[in-house]
């Protein structure tokens, strides 16, 4: 427990500095003709220093862990990530000069390992996906640390009803567009406290927005929506990094969400490559998962006769999938053939729908 109220206010200061010096993340309106009068954009979260969403939260873990105290200025931290979380954390414990330890599973992606390193970080890497939880708890425990446990305190760590967060942000940055509250908010989980924050804002907010939470496979969060199961587990991990979760999370909230989909893991990297075409830049899987909903959700509101906005999130970069999701021998042996999708969203481009 940490009671040093100059090194709190200190830290604090460092990354309420950190905060200052950032610019907040463009919104992309997508150019997309066959779906006259629907207009979709992407909020570019790929601009934050550490390069994805999940800089936002890990500003917001750190806050409230020194906040509550869990941290103090010998405190080595300790999380269980598959990339993005680990290194924008890495990159705040660099900033106050504590250790950093991340947790992940074998199969993350190199690059992000190697951006982990950048900022002082250590990779702790384990065989399977749901092994990462009690390894960060351990850890912890054997180095007198603070497991920051994004999958908890996701949803509670950032202030839902404004401050500046992604929601407060989206809905500011839409005030002078056609259609400038959305039909449709769009997100995929892998906490789940985006989606609680998002959730909770538009209903705070009083909008007639809806929330599309996108799942990928061999996730349980779609069917923990159905069911209200809590136990659910599952034997694979999600192929899509960043997203999906073997177990049901503590910071997803299936009551701000409105309508849930699963995204074949295809479908999602399909989109990813074909939406390299429409933007000029590589980006994430997870964001090809975010575009694939957002698509489906755009082409039955043509055929209802329906105008109006929907508004996701480009997670991260493709750069740092340059081995996984833009390699074709990866592909094809971890995710399959893309061409049948490939073939859906060349349809869209003409039709505005995608089945």
């Amino acid at each position: 427990m940490c009671t040093d109220h100059n090194w709190i206010n200190n830290a604090v200061r460092k990354i309420e500095a950190d905060y200052q010096r950032s610019a907040d993340t463009h919104l992309i309106k997508l150019d997309l003709p066959s779906i006259e009068g629907i207009d979709i954009y992407l909020k570019d979260e790929s601009t934050h220093p550490t390069g994805s969403l999940k800089h936002r939260l890990a500003r917001s873990l750190f806050l409230y862990a020194i906040c509550n105290g869990w941290v103090g200025p010998e405190t080595t931290i300790i999380e269980s990530s598959s990339g993005s979380t680990a290194v924008s954390e890495a990159y705040f414990a660099r900033l106050l000069g504590l250790p950093f330890i991340a947790v992940m599973p074998k199969s993350t992606a190199r690059k992000k390992i190697e951006q982990i390193e950048f900022y002082g970080g250590q990779a702790h890497l384990v065989e399977h996906t749901d092994q990462i939880y009690a390894e960060s708890h351990r850890l912890a425990e054997a180095l007198n640390g603070h497991y920051m446990d994004q999958f908890t305190y996701a949803e509670r760590a950032t202030d839902w009803r404004g401050n500046n967060n992604i929601a407060n942000s989206i809905f500011d940055q839409m005030q002078l567009e056609d259609h400038p509250i959305p039909t449709w908010v769009v997100m995929s989980p892998g906490t789940g406290g985006t989606s609680a924050t998002i959730g909770r804002f538009i209903r705070h907010q009083q909008h007639n927005t809806k929330l599309c939470v996108v799942d990928p496979e061999n996730s349980v969060f779609h069917e923990f929506y159905r069911t209200g199961n809590k136990a659910l587990t599952g034997e694979n991990g999600s192929k899509i990094e960043g997203i999906g979760r073997p177990r049901v999370e503590p910071s997803f909230i299936p009551g701000v969400v409105d309508e849930m989909r699963t995204i074949a893991d295809a479908a999602s990297v399909a989109t990813a490559h074909w939406l390299e075409n429409v933007l000029g830049r590589k980006v994430g899987a997870s964001t090809g998962t975010n575009l694939y909903g957002v698509l489906q959700l755009a082409g039955e509101m043509k055929q209802r006769g329906e105008k109006g906005s929907i508004v996701t999130l480009l997670c991260d970069s493709g750069e740092r999938y340059l081995d996984t999701y833009y390699n074709p021998e990866w592909v094809q042996a971890n995710i399959g053939d893309l061409l049948p999708y490939a073939v859906k969203l060349e349809r869209f481009e003409t039709t505005g729908l995608l089945d």
